[in-house]
């Protein structure tokens, strides 16, 4: 893990107590998109090291995660049967 890993999981466990949109403190912060930021979280989530850095944080962004996968696994599921 390095500094800018660190960073994210800091963030993670604190953006709610900053003003503004989470997305604008995303680009302010990292210097990059929404998006490369949530795909370096995810990377980040299954890294043995994050989950050693910060054990509470990162299963609590696991079961969000697999939350959200089993949400758009049951929307899809019900879109095909229609």
């Amino acid at each position: 893990m390095n500094e800018t890993d660190r960073a994210i999981l800091a963030f993670e466990s604190e953006w709610w107590h900053q003003a503004g949109s989470k997305e604008r403190n995303i680009r302010e912060r990292f210097g990059f998109s929404p998006t490369r930021y949530y795909q370096r979280l995810n990377r980040l989530l299954d890294d043995p090291e994050a989950l050693e850095q910060d054990p509470a944080l990162v299963k609590r962004l696991l079961r969000l995660r697999d939350a959200r996968a089993e949400h758009r696994a049951d929307a899809s599921r019900r879109k095909q049967e229609h």
